[in-house]
């Protein structure tokens, strides 16, 4: 009921009024106008104050991201120039170590050929000392049984002063002989 009258009265009082700056309606919408005009330039500046404060946030990470990123290239790419250096050091310490053993291995062969080569002068030698002992020996032998055979002839055949005489003889030239 209320809202027909309103709409009765108002549809009549349009006419009966007059003009549209008589209307409440008008004024709360010019001050709901000024309202917006007055708090748009503070709200504007807060706004844009707060978006400003947000990009220059966002480009300050940007620039630290760009800048963790340029150095952890270059820490990459310092690791990466230590990894290929001690690579290189690596087979050059590899290199080294084959060359060494190869010159010990060489030294080696040629101490054991030279301490073979003395085993075996000193075989040699020791078989020649054997030979030649050996062989004094057997003249040795020999002699003594000549003496003994020659003693024992000349017991048998030779009596008194001539078996005397000839012993003394053969004593005598014996060790011109043995030598």
């Amino acid at each position: 009921m209320i809202s027909t009258a309103y709409a009765a009265e108002t549809a009549g009082g349009a006419a009966a009024h007059g003009a549209f700056y008589d209307s409440p309606t008008f004024w709360v919408a010019i001050s709901f106008a000024i309202f917006v005009v007055l708090l748009a330039k503070p709200v504007w500046k807060f706004a844009t104050s707060a978006l400003d404060k947000k990009i220059d946030e966002i480009e300050a990470s940007i620039e630290e991201a760009t800048k963790l990123r340029e150095e952890a290239q270059d820490l990459l790419a310092g690791y990466k120039r230590k990894i290929a250096d001690a690579e290189k050091e690596a087979e050059d310490i590899v290199g080294q170590a084959r060359d060494e053993a190869q010159l010990l291995k060489n030294r080696m062969t040629t101490d054991l050929e030279a301490s073979l080569e003395r085993r075996e002068k000193l075989a040699m030698d020791r078989i020649a000392q054997a030979e030649n002992d050996a062989t004094a020996e057997v003249r040795a032998m020999t002699a003594d049984v000549a003496l003994a055979a020659t003693r024992q002839l000349l017991i048998d055949n030779a009596k008194d002063a001539k078996a005397d005489e000839l012993i003394d003889g053969a004593i005598k030239e014996l060790p011109e002989k043995l030598n």
